[in-house]
């Protein structure tokens, strides 16, 4: 699991001989990124959808234990992405040998799965919203956003939606295990190209670019609040 924390280096307090002071743990901004790793392993070790849901109470038990543990350090701010659908990256369309399908060409059970792990991640924070009441914790729905980038592909401006930038093998999807973007004989898209991919993995600039655009709207945010808000407390 990922837990990423940001703003801290602007805390540090080296004439102390602290790498963070006390106020800026408390002050600093705990970006947390979650899920999709998990997920994605249990199906890559070959466990079916039912295997892979019973995992995920265990996942949302960590996640938990984890914010709890920066909160009894003196963390008070966290900003908590669920995880995107993995059913749509081109890496995990490649190697699925079950092509279960939705309407948009994703992996329908890796989705279910993300979003029932999102579903769990959801009432995860709002307990935590009870049992922490001094601590700010604001949920974002990454899936939704993500996807929107797939269904409505078109309006976006994107060429395939589901095909990798950077990878070998040509259409659909442009990703051999093998020959990935970083080895030699991976073939990259034309510049200017729109591509939601980059390696069948990771996202490009432009679809990047939109996320984060939405990310800072708030209308994905649970409770709905601006990034700057952390900023002005």
């Amino acid at each position: 699991m990922i837990l990423t924390g940001v703003s801290i280096v602007g805390f540090l307090d080296p004439s102390k001989g602290m790498f963070i002071s006390e106020s800026g743990f408390r002050n600093a901004l705990y970006m947390i990124d979650i899920g999709q790793n998990d997920i994605a392993r249990s199906f890559s070790l070959g466990n079916s959808y039912s295997q892979t849901v019973k995992l995920i109470p265990q996942f949302i038990s960590e996640i938990k234990t984890s914010i709890k543990r920066l909160y009894d350090e003196g963390g008070r701010r966290f900003w908590i992405h669920n995880t995107g659908p993995l059913g749509c990256l081109p890496q995990k369309l490649s190697m699925a040998q079950r092509k279960d399908l939705d309407q948009h060409g994703c992996l329908a059970s890796y989705n279910a799965a993300a979003k029932l792990f999102n579903q769990m991640l959801d009432h995860m924070c709002e307990k935590l919203r009870i049992e922490l009441r001094d601590a700010t914790i604001i949920y974002i729905d990454i899936y939704a956003i993500k996807y929107s980038l797939i269904a409505n592909s078109k309006g976006y401006g994107f060429e395939r939606p589901l095909m990798a930038c950077c990878g070998y093998g040509g259409s659909p999807y442009n990703y051999n295990s093998k020959i990935t973007c970083s080895h030699r004989g991976a073939n990259v898209c034309d510049k200017g190209s729109r591509f939601v991919s980059w390696d069948g993995i990771h996202y490009t600039e432009t679809a990047n670019a939109i996320v984060a655009m939405k990310v800072l709207s708030m209308q994905y945010s649970k409770p709905k609040a601006p990034f700057d808000f952390f900023c002005r407390r």
